[in-house]
């Protein structure tokens, strides 16, 4: 299984734009996977993205840390 680490801290507004392109790219591989997002307190709506994701697919895993 392949594990992407992606860090976040603000970034409501590139994680759909690199959900869309990563996921993309790993399906392609034909390798199961699953991409890790880590929260790091951000005060926008990367949590409520990052929970959207993850209820839509099985594959998005996401920690939440508060500061």
């Amino acid at each position: 299984m392949l594990s992407l680490v992606i860090p976040c801290f603000n970034e409501q507004e590139a994680i759909p734009i690199f959900y869309q392109e990563t996921t993309k790219v790993l399906k392609s591989i034909n390798r199961d996977y699953e991409l890790l997002f880590i929260d790091d307190g951000s005060r926008d709506d990367t949590l409520k993205i990052l929970k959207n994701l993850a209820a839509m697919d099985s594959h998005v895993i996401y920690m939440s840390f508060s500061r």
